[in-house]
């Protein structure tokens, strides 16, 4: 694969120079000032780019680490988890493996969940908590987490937490007006960093939970969190590299406009949703398809993983089908620092390629 390959990927997505080189600055304390000043500055434009007042935690992490973090310091009793793919399933899984007494609904993959039957769900059980996976990477279906998130205020002691990791700064998100208890991503999605961080809001209600939560460890604790939030710091040392790199995305975000970001990717979107449709045919349902992953169903059979290695080759990398579906769909990103002139020169490529391969 050439040093310069462009990452087409659901993650790691690509990542441009300026990103690479703000990451070089210095090294600082992760209890110093100048550390406090950086971390101000991130996580109030963070808040600022998900509509929120509330807290925003920072950690050296994957978003999977905060993923177990919510499970610990949220759940109090029962969870119900909304599955219609693979990280939906993993939400699951790590509930399970906390000791929470943990529900699925569960949906075909490729099809949404559906917001009459969360109310459902709810009326029937004795839940405190939702979670669901805005974005579902391995299907390529975005749930529509506006319409949820009603259905879960109908019900006043269910928490909501959300799993934003292939949504959060690829499409809007009203933290505070859908009422989002959690909402956390990893950066090496549509924030277009490199992978080790991630962020999370945090509602007051939350938090309130975390005061009672048992066997909620150390490192994940939204008390030990917010002990050192208050300072402007983190529990331990941060990953400063990726804070410079957050920093600058943050701020070249919002000097050209989230809105701008968010008609871009959708730009993408549609050109490689027409593109699939013309040659292959699309695996999620087309009233929920995701802004910023397309899952392509394979219908002419082709060996994906020979067409992958030939892009590799050409300096290309996008995804192969997750879990059970690999072989069966590929998956090509359109989020982060990509533009339509890089998701055009990709499906030329993959034209010439399946040629070669006939």
């Amino acid at each position: 694969m050439s040093k310069n390959a462009k990452f087409f990927l659901p993650g790691p997505v690509y990542v441009r120079d300026e990103i690479k080189e703000a990451m070089k600055g210095p090294t600082i304390g992760h209890r110093s000032k100048d550390f406090s000043v950086l971390y101000e500055k991130i996580v109030k434009g963070i808040a600022e780019i998900l509509h929120t007042d509330g807290r925003i935690y920072l950690s050296s992490s994957t978003a999977t680490g905060l993923m177990e973090a919510a499970v610990r310091n949220v759940i109090q009793k029962s969870s119900l988890h909304l599955i219609c793919g693979s990280f939906g399933q993993l939400w699951y899984t790590i509930a399970k493996s906390c000791g929470k007494d943990a529900v699925p609904l569960e949906v075909d993959w490729g099809k949404a969940i559906k917001p009459e039957a969360v109310r459902s769900a709810l009326a029937e059980g004795n839940y405190d908590t939702v979670c669901i996976t805005h974005n579902e990477t391995s299907t390529g279906v975005m749930n529509p987490l506006k319409e949820i998130s009603e259905v879960v205020k109908e019900f006043e002691d269910v928490a909501l937490i959300v799993d934003a990791v292939s949504s959060m700064a690829g499409t809007e998100i009203l933290v505070d007006e859908w009422g989002l208890d959690v909402c956390l991503a990893s950066v090496q999605k549509a924030w277009a960093l490199p992978p080790g961080f991630s962020i999370a809001s945090i509602s007051e209600r939350a938090f309130e939970r975390s005061k009672n939560a048992e066997n909620k460890g150390f490192y994940f604790d939204f008390e030990m969190f917010e002990k050192y939030h208050l300072r402007s710091q983190t529990i331990s040392t941060a990953s400063t590299p990726h804070m410079y790199a957050l920093s600058k995305q943050i701020d070249d975000m919002l000097a050209a406009g989230m809105e701008s970001r968010y008609e871009k990717i959708i730009q993408m979107a549609e050109r490689v949703r027409e593109w699939a449709r013309e040659n292959f045919g699309l695996f999620a349902d087309e009233e929920y398809l995701s802004p910023t992953v397309t899952c392509v169903k394979n219908s002419k059979n082709i060996d994906v993983t020979s067409l992958l290695n030939k892009l590799n080759d050409k300096g290309y990398v996008m995804g192969n089908g997750y879990g059970k579906l690999k072989g069966e769909t590929f998956r090509i990103a359109h989020m982060g620092d990509l533009n339509i002139d890089d998701i055009e020169g990709l499906l030329r490529t993959i034209d010439e390629t399946i040629s070669e391969m006939e």
